[in-house]
């Protein structure tokens, strides 16, 4: 047939068909704008909203599907959506579950971007957005009002590592009807069960240990609730979030080493940690599972492991200009944002100007520890800390 056409639709239609019965390994790449249906009574039956079969690359491939299954499966969740970063999976919430004039409820100490994006729903959308303290546990419902649709929790905050009552939070939102969506990406789903203890929506900045490489930018929201899932499907529609197929590939190559990575980083993380809690310029370490990290506790209770990030806090007497002449003194610890890739990461925070009634009057600096040997790291540290 092919003979039969001009060179340059030979070259746009083949009719070349690979055989069946290939195996491998890795999930395939599929690549895809527009799904091919079999004839119009296919295209006119097909139904995108329960991923039973394919209408539009925006709305999934089977690569796509694949690592949404997978991310749901680690969650013990039910559905999954992607979105193009952490901070639209964020949106996808928002804009999922909040109309004008309704009031959404944020951890004092949430994410800064996620911070910015709810003040601007305040500023432009008619949305009520309040901060509470982290660490209120089951006194938020004095914060709820009869508007207060939703409520965010991180645990822990990713700066101040404050771990909050999720079953406190969670039992008091669902008692006058509000939902909890948690920020679980310093656990990455591996550490804590969110579900369990009551939250509603799960979102995770795939950005982070399901990538692993520094090299992807994803989100994802997990629900067990269908009734949820098709709000925020209506959302991820509307809001046109799409995830390219390569992107997804790298995540799903990256999710079977996800736990030998999360504990390589946790093992690692402890013991620098600890080895900072014994330097005289160091006033404070803030790392869940040491007893002085603010809701300790809880993370005793509810976690079954840590993360590579944690943060420490200077002496007083040392100045933000000497604090960042450690940071810039580092040479195996990089100064850039994210985290949860293979190498140590570290950012100087004014945290005076992030978060109310900030307790330590020194300055942060928020460490991620990375797959290199402890003990370079550790030394890395220790000359940095002479520059001070």
């Amino acid at each position: 047939m092919a003979n039969r056409r001009a060179l340059q639709t030979t070259l746009v239609h083949s009719d070349y068909q690979a055989p069946e019965g290939f195996g491998a390994l890795p999930q395939a790449i599929h690549h895809a704008s527009t799904v091919l249906f079999d004839n119009v009574a296919a295209m006119r039956a097909r139904n995108w909203h329960d991923k039973s079969g394919y209408t539009y690359g925006l709305h999934g491939t089977p690569t796509t599907f694949t690592l949404e299954a997978r991310l749901a499966e680690i969650e013990d969740g039910r559905h999954c959506v992607l979105a193009p970063s952490g901070l639209a999976a964020i949106a996808l919430v928002n804009f999922a579950f909040l109309k004008t004039g309704d009031d959404v409820l944020l951890p004092d100490n949430v994410y800064s971007p996620s911070r910015e994006l709810a003040n601007w729903l305040q500023q432009d959308f008619g949305i009520i957005a309040r901060y509470y303290d982290p660490m209120i546990g089951g006194d938020i419902a004095a914060l709820m009002q009869d508007n207060t649709r939703l409520i965010w929790v991180e645990a822990p905050g990713s700066v101040s590592m404050e771990v909050p009552d999720l079953p406190a939070i969670c039992a008091a939102a669902h008692a006058k009807g509000a939902l909890v969506a948690l920020d679980n990406t310093w656990s990455a789903g591996l550490a804590l069960k969110a579900f369990e203890l009551g939250i509603d929506i799960v979102m995770q900045a795939l950005t982070k240990y399901q990538s692993g490489g520094s090299d992807v930018l994803m989100g994802a929201v997990i629900t067990r609730d269908q009734a949820l899932n098709a709000k925020l499907d209506a959302a991820h529609m509307r809001l046109g979030f799409g995830v390219g197929a390569d992107d997804a590939y790298l995540v799903l190559r990256s999710l079977p080493t996800m736990k030998v990575r999360f504990d390589a980083h946790d093992a690692a993380a402890r013991k620098v940690a600890a080895w900072l809690k014994t330097r005289p310029e160091v006033a404070a370490v803030l790392h869940p599972a040491f007893e002085d990290c603010p809701g300790h506790a809880n993370w005793q209770r509810d976690f079954t492991g840590a993360a590579g990030l944690f943060s420490m806090v200077f002496d007083a007497k040392y100045s933000e200009a000497q604090t960042d002449r450690f940071v810039d003194a580092l040479e195996l610890f990089k100064i850039g944002f994210s985290w949860g890739g293979v190498h140590s990461l570290a950012v100087p925070y004014r945290m005076h100007g992030m978060r109310r009634n900030w307790p330590y009057a020194g300055q942060l600096v928020r460490l991620n520890i990375g797959l290199e040997a402890v003990d370079d790291l550790i030394a890395d540290l220790a000359r940095a800390l002479e520059a001070l």
